[in-house]
């Protein structure tokens, strides 16, 4: 391709406005809109693996905007009126054709690419993890962008309407949405009768992925590979309608894409969680003593290290032989909808957990030990409030000896009433002789870690509240 020619091309076409809307529509959604990319350990800013899987969850609504805004480019030569008149040129249609969808290429991996710096800055000043196990998934993600715009292109350029853009950017957006819901999504049962629905194999068809749960989650090798032969596939049937130039070559451009789509989906995994893995190297643990944390977050051990010591300290003085005897943040993804699975052994805790996350200091200390004694059965990706609540609030009472409100458990008001039943059972519980005491709250203690029965029903002595 001319360097001249192309830079022409970049001057006097829509391509570079292309990447500004993408670039712009991005940034104001993750500046302008509160949702989950925002927020907790999980933030688009905050780890690497999170910034680019956010990202690419943005192109539900940024890829039907690149296959629109292609089909607009590749409408410029039935507008001005020189299809005929350039078919007629000996230039072949492949020069001709690579020049517009080299700039449109250009720009978009460009937006792309500046998003990506946009997060990369901030990531860099949050975080002591650097990897580049984030790169694949950014690099597929720009892939699909000069995909689907170089489809939009080749489209238009065969069916020429003033339709086609806002047509193919509908139908794209609808692709992306029932990729999503319906035709990408499997609803199944968890072993507790819970129903859930999870990915399957063609929700990996759409460049768009779902919302970050965990900063510990990345997307498994066999997608990224999965994903660039259906990408390339689409890229190629895109451009090879940008040449052709009869009914039969047309047809004969679809064959790019059907086969990519057939391999990808050789190639794809079927099984969620070999879709959505565990990122091993993060998860492993970082250690002051007993207390650890995953690479992820090691920037907060020297933070959580005292709290821990403390916490531990106090939960042998009230428990024992049966206290826990270490801190660790918890390095495991289970699936969606299960039952927690707790450890006597270990203090599991999440950085993300709300009685953690509000806690500070010597509050720190409180929600630990919080999480030792009612470590919470709500299924994984669920909260729940109420009878836990209660309960952990009158053990971490008995623990120290006072009784306290625990930080971020809810709103204010919902928050006061948890204190004033908490009262009420604490004053019941002390007014036991102390071996009743302990008794009930090795109860308690079992309801809480077996998840079977209600904690704060064996820490009332069976008496239903």
């Amino acid at each position: 391709m001319n360097i001249r020619v192309l830079r022409t091309e970049l001057k006097r076409s829509v391509a570079p406005w292309a990447g500004a809307v993408v670039l712009a529509t991005a940034l104001a959604f993750l500046y302008l809109v509160n949702a989950g990319w925002g927020q907790g350990t999980t933030a688009w800013t905050d780890q690497w693996t999170s910034m680019a899987l956010w990202i690419r969850g943005l192109l539900f609504y940024l890829w039907p905007l690149a296959v629109g805004l292609g089909a607009l480019q590749g409408l410029r030569d039935h507008r001005s009126k020189m299809s005929e008149l350039l078919s007629s040129t000996p230039r072949p249609a492949r020069h001709r054709a690579a020049v517009p969808a080299g700039a449109t290429a250009i720009t978009l991996a460009s937006a792309f690419a500046l998003l990506v710096l946009v997060g990369a800055v901030q990531v860099f000043a949050n975080t002591e993890y650097t990897h580049l196990g984030w790169l694949p998934i950014s690099l597929v993600g720009a892939l699909s962008l000069v995909a689907g715009a170089v489809l939009g292109m080749g489209t238009a350029r065969a069916l020429p309407s003033v339709l086609t853009p806002p047509a193919l950017a509908m139908a794209a957006f609808v692709f992306t949405a029932l990729m999503h819901t319906t035709l990408g999504r499997t609803q199944t049962d968890t072993a507790t009768g819970i129903p859930i629905t999870e990915p399957n194999r063609l929700s990996l068809l759409s460049p768009a992925v779902q919302g970050v749960r965990d900063a510990l989650v990345t997307l498994s090798a066999s997608v990224h590979v999965g994903q660039t032969i259906w990408l390339l596939g689409m890229a190629a049937t895109g451009f090879a309608l940008l040449v052709a130039a009869t009914p039969r070559t047309r047809l004969i451009a679809l064959a790019p894409v059907l086969a990519g789509a057939a391999i990808a989906l050789l190639v794809l995994p079927s099984d969620p969680r070999r879709m959505y893995v565990l990122d091993k190297a993060a998860a492993e643990l970082v250690c002051d003593g007993p207390v650890c944390v995953t690479t992820t977050q090691r920037a907060h051990l020297t933070d959580l290290a005292g709290p821990g010591k403390k916490a531990l300290r106090l939960l042998h003085g009230a428990l024992g032989d049966r206290a826990p005897v270490s801190v660790r943040e918890n390095a495991t993804v289970p699936p969606e909808g299960s039952t927690p699975r707790w450890s006597r052994e270990t203090v599991l805790f999440d950085f993300d957990d709300d009685v953690v996350s509000a806690a500070q200091g010597e509050e720190l200390t409180s929600a630990l030990i919080a999480k030792g004694m009612v470590p919470g059965c709500s299924p994984v990706g669920w909260s729940g409030t109420g009878g836990e609540d209660i309960a952990r609030t009158v053990a971490v009472g008995w623990v120290l000896g006072d009784l306290r409100s625990l930080p971020g458990t809810g709103l204010a008001d919902l928050r006061r009433q948890f204190d004033i039943d908490a009262r009420e059972v604490w004053k019941d519980l002390e007014a036991l002789p102390r071996a009743e005491q302990r008794s009930r709250i090795d109860a308690m203690r079992a309801a809480a870690f077996s998840c079977e029965g209600d904690a704060l029903d064996a820490l009332s002595g069976g008496a239903s509240r």
